[in-house]
């Protein structure tokens, strides 16, 4: 297994959209598992999608544990989300945007449904409320090139670049 570099924003890289796996090969495992070894080695880490690391031409991959233990691995592959119910305007940071420093409210559905596929090509169906649903919809979002930045209004993201800029100086 292998750790993979985070990309850190504003890497152009980061908008880029997952390519649709159509088979469980060993390469697509291999990818799964330094997703894995990645997330794991990152403090504080909830969740990685593929986009935010430093692959040539990623997959729509998302691996996911917050648990205390990060012995609860879940990985979705093609992820979709067929159905939101509600909303929640909760506080988000990400491992692309300075981890220890940005954080924005951002609104996302309370609840919803996904349908993907599991590391054994299996399709799955998950729902999901409250932080997972907003973990979920997160890393959905980065597979679709986005990052929270682009879910809040231009004054927001301008001041919280403003930060950003001043933490690199």
């Amino acid at each position: 297994m292998t750790k993979i570099r985070i990309l850190d924003y504003p890497d152009a890289k980061l908008k880029r959209i997952g390519k649709k796996v159509e088979v469980i090969n060993e390469e697509i495992k291999q990818v799964i598992a330094d997703m894995f070894e990645t997330h794991y080695a990152t403090e504080n880490c909830a969740a990685l999608a593929a986009t935010q690391l430093d692959f040539a031409d990623p997959w729509a991959i998302t691996v996911i544990d917050f648990s205390e233990n990060k012995d609860e691995p879940l990985c979705l592959i093609n992820p979709e989300i067929v159905k939101m119910e509600g909303e929640q305007f909760e506080y988000e940071a990400c491992m692309s945007v300075h981890p220890d420093h940005l954080r924005e409210r951002v609104k996302r559905a309370e609840r919803i449904v996904v349908q993907a596929l599991n590391e054994r090509g299996e399709p799955i169906e998950l729902s999901a409320e409250g932080f997972m649903a907003k973990c979920l919809q997160h890393e959905i979002d980065h597979l679709n090139g986005m990052t929270y930045l682009d879910r809040i209004s231009p004054l927001k993201r301008e001041r919280l670049l403003e930060k950003l800029r001043k933490t690199r100086r």
